[in-house]
Protein backbone atom coordinates (compact mmCIF):
# COMPACT_ATOMS: atom_id res chain seq x y z
CA UNK A 1 0.00 0.00 0.00
CA UNK A 2 1.12 3.29 -0.55
CA UNK A 3 2.19 5.48 2.53
CA UNK A 4 1.77 9.07 0.50
CA UNK A 5 -0.46 11.73 2.57
CA UNK A 6 -3.82 11.70 1.39
CA UNK A 7 -4.75 14.67 -0.14
CA UNK A 8 -7.74 16.37 1.51
CA UNK A 9 -10.98 18.04 -0.89
CA UNK A 10 -10.38 21.04 1.21
CA UNK A 11 -9.70 22.27 4.25
CA UNK A 12 -12.40 23.24 6.72
CA UNK A 13 -11.57 26.58 7.69
CA UNK A 14 -13.68 27.10 10.72
CA UNK A 15 -11.56 23.64 12.46
CA UNK A 16 -8.04 25.75 11.69
CA UNK A 17 -10.05 28.65 13.57
CA UNK A 18 -11.04 26.75 17.06
CA UNK A 19 -6.90 25.31 16.48
CA UNK A 20 -5.97 28.84 16.68
CA UNK A 21 -8.48 30.08 19.41
CA UNK A 22 -7.78 27.09 21.35
CA UNK A 23 -3.03 28.10 21.05
CA UNK A 24 -4.19 31.62 21.92
CA UNK A 25 -6.18 30.29 25.12
CA UNK A 26 -3.42 27.73 26.06
CA UNK A 27 -0.80 30.48 25.61
CA UNK A 28 -2.02 32.87 27.91
CA UNK A 29 -2.75 30.87 30.61
CA UNK A 30 0.39 28.62 30.08
CA UNK A 31 2.42 32.30 29.79
CA UNK A 32 1.05 32.89 33.88
CA UNK A 33 2.62 29.08 34.54
CA UNK A 34 5.95 29.90 33.01
CA UNK A 35 6.12 33.34 34.40
CA UNK A 36 5.48 32.04 38.16
CA UNK A 37 5.44 27.99 38.68
CA UNK A 38 2.79 26.27 41.11
CA UNK A 39 5.51 25.77 44.11
CA UNK A 40 5.20 30.14 44.30
CA UNK A 41 2.42 31.03 42.31
CA UNK A 42 -0.03 31.62 45.05
CA UNK A 43 2.52 33.75 47.03
CA UNK A 44 3.79 35.71 43.98
CA UNK A 45 0.30 36.72 43.05
CA UNK A 46 -0.81 37.96 46.21
CA UNK A 47 1.52 40.78 46.01
CA UNK A 48 -0.18 42.86 43.48
CA UNK A 49 -3.60 44.43 44.86
CA UNK A 50 -3.87 46.61 42.48
CA UNK A 51 -7.77 47.19 40.57
CA UNK A 52 -6.40 45.76 37.02
CA UNK A 53 -3.87 43.20 38.26
CA UNK A 54 -6.41 41.75 40.58
CA UNK A 55 -9.46 41.90 37.67
CA UNK A 56 -7.02 40.68 35.02
CA UNK A 57 -6.50 37.23 37.30
CA UNK A 58 -9.94 37.12 37.82
CA UNK A 59 -10.81 37.40 34.00
CA UNK A 60 -8.60 34.49 33.30
CA UNK A 61 -9.70 32.16 36.11
CA UNK A 62 -13.29 33.36 34.69
CA UNK A 63 -13.12 33.04 30.85
CA UNK A 64 -9.51 30.92 30.46
CA UNK A 65 -8.44 28.48 32.75
CA UNK A 66 -9.33 24.85 31.68
CA UNK A 67 -11.20 26.44 28.74
CA UNK A 68 -8.93 25.98 26.40
CA UNK A 69 -6.98 22.19 27.07
CA UNK A 70 -10.43 20.62 26.48
CA UNK A 71 -11.29 22.82 22.91
CA UNK A 72 -7.46 20.98 22.06
CA UNK A 73 -8.46 17.69 23.25
CA UNK A 74 -11.78 17.54 21.00
CA UNK A 75 -9.99 18.75 18.33
CA UNK A 76 -7.11 16.20 18.45
CA UNK A 77 -10.05 13.43 18.58
CA UNK A 78 -11.87 14.52 16.09
CA UNK A 79 -8.94 15.38 13.59
CA UNK A 80 -7.55 11.62 14.32
CA UNK A 81 -10.85 10.06 13.93
CA UNK A 82 -11.52 12.45 10.02
CA UNK A 83 -7.67 11.02 9.08
CA UNK A 84 -8.56 6.94 10.12
CA UNK A 85 -11.98 7.46 8.08
CA UNK A 86 -10.03 8.93 5.23
CA UNK A 87 -7.87 6.14 5.12
CA UNK A 88 -9.84 3.46 4.86
CA UNK A 89 -12.34 5.08 2.25
CA UNK A 90 -8.52 5.36 0.45
CA UNK A 91 -8.03 2.06 1.22
CA UNK A 92 -4.69 2.75 2.99
CA UNK A 93 -3.00 0.62 6.42
CA UNK A 94 -4.43 2.47 9.26
CA UNK A 95 -3.38 1.12 12.38
CA UNK A 96 0.64 1.06 11.93
CA UNK A 97 0.51 4.23 10.29
CA UNK A 98 -1.21 5.66 13.42
CA UNK A 99 1.34 4.12 16.40
CA UNK A 100 4.26 5.58 13.96
CA UNK A 101 2.39 8.80 13.97
CA UNK A 102 1.54 8.64 17.74
CA UNK A 103 4.79 7.98 18.56
CA UNK A 104 7.14 10.33 16.68
CA UNK A 105 4.58 13.20 18.54
CA UNK A 106 5.42 11.64 21.78
CA UNK A 107 8.86 12.00 21.18
CA UNK A 108 8.04 15.54 20.23
CA UNK A 109 6.20 16.19 23.31
CA UNK A 110 9.01 14.92 24.96
CA UNK A 111 12.16 16.47 23.71
CA UNK A 112 9.53 19.52 24.63
CA UNK A 113 9.77 18.65 28.09
CA UNK A 114 13.44 17.83 28.82
CA UNK A 115 14.74 21.61 26.39
CA UNK A 116 11.66 23.95 26.12
CA UNK A 117 8.62 23.77 29.26
CA UNK A 118 7.85 20.73 31.54
CA UNK A 119 4.32 21.65 31.27
CA UNK A 120 4.18 19.87 27.62
CA UNK A 121 0.91 17.85 27.33
CA UNK A 122 1.29 16.40 23.36
CA UNK A 123 2.90 13.53 24.72
CA UNK A 124 -0.19 13.21 26.47
CA UNK A 125 -1.98 13.41 22.95
CA UNK A 126 -0.09 10.77 21.33
CA UNK A 127 -0.56 8.37 24.07
CA UNK A 128 -4.48 8.71 23.52
CA UNK A 129 -3.88 9.16 19.94
CA UNK A 130 -2.63 5.36 20.42
CA UNK A 131 -6.40 4.09 21.31
CA UNK A 132 -8.14 5.63 18.52
CA UNK A 133 -8.40 2.92 15.80
CA UNK A 134 -10.56 1.25 19.37
CA UNK A 135 -12.26 3.83 19.75
CA UNK A 136 -13.81 4.53 16.39
CA UNK A 137 -15.49 1.29 16.34
CA UNK A 138 -16.99 1.82 19.72
CA UNK A 139 -20.97 2.86 18.92
CA UNK A 140 -22.35 6.14 19.20
CA UNK A 141 -23.73 5.63 22.52
CA UNK A 142 -20.40 4.02 23.99
CA UNK A 143 -18.19 7.05 23.14
CA UNK A 144 -20.82 9.64 24.75
CA UNK A 145 -21.36 7.91 27.92
CA UNK A 146 -18.01 7.00 28.61
CA UNK A 147 -16.97 11.06 27.28
CA UNK A 148 -19.40 12.34 30.24
CA UNK A 149 -18.57 9.28 32.85
CA UNK A 150 -14.68 9.97 32.64
CA UNK A 151 -15.70 13.91 32.89
CA UNK A 152 -17.32 13.46 35.68
CA UNK A 153 -16.13 10.74 37.88
CA UNK A 154 -14.95 12.44 40.90
CA UNK A 155 -11.93 10.48 42.33
CA UNK A 156 -9.17 10.26 39.78
CA UNK A 157 -6.94 11.73 42.85
CA UNK A 158 -7.82 8.63 45.27
CA UNK A 159 -7.02 6.30 42.17
CA UNK A 160 -3.58 8.07 41.66
CA UNK A 161 -2.73 8.25 45.28
CA UNK A 162 -3.28 4.11 45.49
CA UNK A 163 -1.27 3.84 42.45
CA UNK A 164 1.70 5.58 43.02
CA UNK A 165 1.49 4.23 46.81
CA UNK A 166 1.40 0.86 45.89
CA UNK A 167 4.30 1.05 43.30
CA UNK A 168 6.40 3.00 46.09
CA UNK A 169 6.55 6.12 44.54
CA UNK A 170 6.19 9.66 45.58
CA UNK A 171 6.79 12.46 43.13
CA UNK A 172 7.06 15.10 45.71
CA UNK A 173 10.26 14.04 46.73
CA UNK A 174 11.82 15.32 43.67
CA UNK A 175 11.12 18.96 44.40
CA UNK A 176 11.80 18.19 48.40
CA UNK A 177 14.22 21.27 49.62
CA UNK A 178 13.38 23.18 46.19
CA UNK A 179 11.72 26.62 47.84
CA UNK A 180 10.16 29.33 45.69
CA UNK A 181 13.36 31.09 45.92
CA UNK A 182 15.61 28.59 44.84
CA UNK A 183 13.60 27.70 41.91
CA UNK A 184 13.88 31.91 40.84
CA UNK A 185 17.12 31.35 41.38
CA UNK A 186 17.88 28.65 38.83
CA UNK A 187 15.40 30.15 36.28
CA UNK A 188 16.84 33.47 36.44
CA UNK A 189 20.51 33.03 37.23
CA UNK A 190 21.32 29.40 36.55
CA UNK A 191 22.69 27.63 33.13
CA UNK A 192 21.12 25.84 30.96
CA UNK A 193 21.80 22.46 32.24
CA UNK A 194 20.47 23.09 35.74
CA UNK A 195 17.02 24.72 34.20
CA UNK A 196 16.60 21.41 31.97
CA UNK A 197 17.15 19.05 35.34
CA UNK A 198 14.68 21.27 37.00
CA UNK A 199 12.27 20.80 33.64
CA UNK A 200 12.86 17.04 34.69
CA UNK A 201 11.83 17.43 38.10
CA UNK A 202 8.84 19.47 38.31
CA UNK A 203 7.54 17.14 35.04
CA UNK A 204 8.07 14.04 37.92
CA UNK A 205 6.35 16.37 40.62
CA UNK A 206 3.68 17.65 38.25
CA UNK A 207 2.42 13.50 37.43
CA UNK A 208 -0.80 13.65 39.97
CA UNK A 209 -2.09 16.84 38.40
CA UNK A 210 -1.58 15.41 34.68
CA UNK A 211 -2.63 11.87 34.98
CA UNK A 212 -5.30 13.10 38.07
CA UNK A 213 -6.77 16.40 36.39
CA UNK A 214 -5.66 16.87 32.91
CA UNK A 215 -5.89 12.90 31.47
CA UNK A 216 -9.45 12.06 32.49
CA UNK A 217 -10.38 15.73 30.88
CA UNK A 218 -8.24 14.74 27.61
CA UNK A 219 -9.61 11.45 27.08
CA UNK A 220 -13.09 12.98 27.78
CA UNK A 221 -12.77 15.29 25.73
CA UNK A 222 -10.61 12.94 22.92
CA UNK A 223 -13.84 10.66 23.06
CA UNK A 224 -16.31 13.58 22.28
CA UNK A 225 -13.94 14.48 19.14
CA UNK A 226 -13.95 10.88 17.96
CA UNK A 227 -17.89 10.99 18.36
CA UNK A 228 -17.59 13.99 15.91
CA UNK A 229 -15.88 12.70 13.22
CA UNK A 230 -17.05 9.29 13.02
CA UNK A 231 -20.01 10.84 12.34
CA UNK A 232 -18.78 13.30 9.91
CA UNK A 233 -20.69 16.27 11.70
CA UNK A 234 -17.81 18.62 10.74
CA UNK A 235 -19.15 18.36 7.27
CA UNK A 236 -22.51 20.06 7.83
CA UNK A 237 -21.24 22.29 10.76
CA UNK A 238 -23.46 25.61 9.76
CA UNK A 239 -26.54 23.30 10.21
CA UNK A 240 -24.92 21.50 13.20
CA UNK A 241 -24.61 24.80 15.61
CA UNK A 242 -27.64 26.45 14.56
CA UNK A 243 -29.03 23.28 15.40
CA UNK A 244 -27.08 23.34 19.02
CA UNK A 245 -28.11 27.66 19.58
CA UNK A 246 -30.80 26.86 22.29
CA UNK A 247 -28.91 24.50 24.36
CA UNK A 248 -25.47 26.38 23.76
CA UNK A 249 -26.88 29.67 25.34
CA UNK A 250 -28.83 27.65 27.99
CA UNK A 251 -25.37 25.58 29.23
CA UNK A 252 -23.70 29.23 28.85
CA UNK A 253 -26.12 30.40 31.16
CA UNK A 254 -25.99 27.99 33.78
CA UNK A 255 -22.30 27.61 33.74
CA UNK A 256 -21.33 31.13 34.23
CA UNK A 257 -24.22 31.19 37.17
CA UNK A 258 -21.86 28.27 38.84
CA UNK A 259 -18.52 29.61 37.99
CA UNK A 260 -19.47 33.21 39.27
CA UNK A 261 -20.65 32.32 42.38
CA UNK A 262 -17.87 29.71 42.79
CA UNK A 263 -15.62 32.52 42.79
CA UNK A 264 -17.48 35.16 44.42
CA UNK A 265 -19.50 33.04 47.50
CA UNK A 266 -18.82 29.32 47.48
CA UNK A 267 -14.91 29.73 48.71
CA UNK A 268 -16.17 31.44 51.32
CA UNK A 269 -18.68 29.07 52.79
CA UNK A 270 -18.32 26.66 55.54
CA UNK A 271 -20.05 24.24 53.76
CA UNK A 272 -16.60 24.36 51.25
CA UNK A 273 -14.24 23.72 53.72
CA UNK A 274 -15.66 20.64 54.56
CA UNK A 275 -13.28 17.90 52.55
CA UNK A 276 -16.31 16.20 50.61
CA UNK A 277 -18.33 19.02 49.98
CA UNK A 278 -15.49 21.23 48.55
CA UNK A 279 -13.97 18.21 46.48
CA UNK A 280 -17.54 18.46 45.07
CA UNK A 281 -17.80 21.97 44.38
CA UNK A 282 -14.14 22.14 42.24
CA UNK A 283 -15.02 18.94 40.80
CA UNK A 284 -18.81 21.23 39.27
CA UNK A 285 -16.42 24.12 38.68
CA UNK A 286 -14.56 22.36 36.65
CA UNK A 287 -17.27 20.61 34.43
CA UNK A 288 -18.93 23.92 34.13
CA UNK A 289 -15.65 25.10 32.73
CA UNK A 290 -15.29 22.03 30.50
CA UNK A 291 -18.84 23.18 29.21
CA UNK A 292 -17.96 27.00 28.61
CA UNK A 293 -15.41 25.46 26.68
CA UNK A 294 -17.61 24.02 24.01
CA UNK A 295 -19.36 26.85 24.33
CA UNK A 296 -16.45 28.92 22.93
CA UNK A 297 -16.51 26.54 19.95
CA UNK A 298 -20.11 26.96 19.37
CA UNK A 299 -20.00 30.62 19.80
CA UNK A 300 -16.96 31.17 17.12
CA UNK A 301 -18.89 28.99 15.03
CA UNK A 302 -22.52 30.42 14.90
CA UNK A 303 -20.09 34.25 14.63
CA UNK A 304 -18.21 32.64 11.27
CA UNK A 305 -21.25 31.27 9.73
CA UNK A 306 -24.30 33.93 10.93
CA UNK A 307 -22.27 37.55 10.84
CA UNK A 308 -20.18 39.43 9.54
CA UNK A 309 -17.35 38.94 12.49
CA UNK A 310 -15.79 36.03 10.28
CA UNK A 311 -13.52 38.53 9.20
CA UNK A 312 -12.67 39.27 12.49
CA UNK A 313 -11.96 35.23 13.19
CA UNK A 314 -10.31 34.40 10.10
CA UNK A 315 -6.74 35.42 11.12
CA UNK A 316 -6.55 32.72 13.49
CA UNK A 317 -7.38 30.03 10.72
CA UNK A 318 -3.30 30.60 10.07
CA UNK A 319 -2.27 29.87 13.34
CA UNK A 320 -4.26 26.69 13.24
CA UNK A 321 -2.72 25.55 10.33
CA UNK A 322 0.53 25.38 11.96
CA UNK A 323 -1.02 24.26 15.64
CA UNK A 324 1.98 22.30 16.40
CA UNK A 325 4.75 24.60 15.25
CA UNK A 326 2.63 27.85 17.40
CA UNK A 327 2.46 25.30 20.47
CA UNK A 328 6.07 24.53 20.37
CA UNK A 329 7.27 28.37 19.81
CA UNK A 330 5.07 29.49 22.37
CA UNK A 331 7.34 27.59 24.97
CA UNK A 332 11.23 28.93 23.26
CA UNK A 333 8.94 32.59 23.51
CA UNK A 334 8.63 31.55 27.22
CA UNK A 335 11.66 30.45 27.61
CA UNK A 336 13.62 33.41 26.30
CA UNK A 337 11.63 35.95 28.46
CA UNK A 338 11.56 34.70 31.78
CA UNK A 339 14.84 32.40 31.42
CA UNK A 340 18.89 33.00 32.29
CA UNK A 341 19.03 31.89 28.24
CA UNK A 342 17.48 35.29 27.77
CA UNK A 343 15.81 38.25 29.12
CA UNK A 344 15.08 36.30 32.69
CA UNK A 345 12.12 37.96 33.97
CA UNK A 346 10.63 35.21 36.14
CA UNK A 347 8.56 36.81 38.29
CA UNK A 348 9.49 40.11 37.54
CA UNK A 349 6.28 41.24 35.82
CA UNK A 350 2.85 41.88 37.02
CA UNK A 351 -0.53 39.59 35.86
CA UNK A 352 -1.67 42.60 33.30
CA UNK A 353 2.05 42.46 31.78
CA UNK A 354 2.11 38.68 31.48
CA UNK A 355 -1.18 38.59 29.82
CA UNK A 356 -0.47 41.82 27.71
CA UNK A 357 2.81 40.07 26.88
CA UNK A 358 1.10 36.81 25.52
CA UNK A 359 -1.34 38.38 23.92
CA UNK A 360 1.17 40.83 22.10
CA UNK A 361 3.01 37.46 20.87
CA UNK A 362 0.67 35.91 19.60
CA UNK A 363 -0.18 38.39 17.45
CA UNK A 364 3.61 38.25 15.84
CA UNK A 365 2.40 34.26 15.63
CA UNK A 366 -0.88 35.35 13.38
CA UNK A 367 1.65 37.79 11.23
CA UNK A 368 4.44 34.94 11.08
CA UNK A 369 2.01 32.51 10.43
CA UNK A 370 0.33 33.82 6.95
CA UNK A 371 3.76 34.74 6.25
CA UNK A 372 4.82 31.21 6.46
CA UNK A 373 2.02 29.54 4.61
CA UNK A 374 1.98 32.08 1.93
CA UNK A 375 5.09 30.28 0.77
CA UNK A 376 5.34 27.18 2.28
CA UNK A 377 2.09 24.28 2.85
CA UNK A 378 2.92 22.89 6.06
CA UNK A 379 4.54 24.87 9.50
CA UNK A 380 7.83 23.10 9.66
CA UNK A 381 7.17 21.08 12.82
CA UNK A 382 3.94 19.82 10.71
CA UNK A 383 5.82 18.82 7.46
CA UNK A 384 8.73 17.61 10.19
CA UNK A 385 5.86 15.34 11.84
CA UNK A 386 4.41 14.22 7.86
CA UNK A 387 8.14 13.00 6.48
CA UNK A 388 8.31 10.80 9.69
CA UNK A 389 4.18 9.41 9.40
CA UNK A 390 4.65 8.80 6.13
CA UNK A 391 8.34 7.37 5.44
CA UNK A 392 9.02 9.57 2.70
CA UNK A 393 10.60 13.26 2.25
CA UNK A 394 7.64 15.32 1.12
CA UNK A 395 7.17 18.88 -0.85
CA UNK A 396 6.90 21.63 1.39
CA UNK A 397 7.12 24.95 -0.68
CA UNK A 398 4.19 25.92 -2.28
Amino acid sequence: MSLTPVKPKSRIDLLDVYRGFAVFGIFVVNSVIMHSTFVNQDAYLAQFTSWYDRGIQQFLQLFFYTKFFPIFSLLFGLGIAMQILKRRQEHQPVAGFLVRRMGFLFLLGAAHIIFLWSGDVIHLYALLGMFAVVCIKASNKVLLWSSMLLLCFPFYDLLLEWLFSSIHFDPFVYLEGFDGEHINQIITEGAYTQGLVLRLREYLVNLPMLFGFLAPIALAMFLLGVYLGKNKLVYDLKSFILKLKKPALLIAVITNSYRILFLTLFTSIDLYKTEGFRSAFIKMMVICDVAMGLFYLWILGWLWYMTPFQKLLHPLKYVGQMALTNYILQSAIGLFLFSSVGLGWYEQLSPTQVALLAVSFFIVQVFFSKFWLSYFKYGPLEWFWRCLSYKTLLKIRR
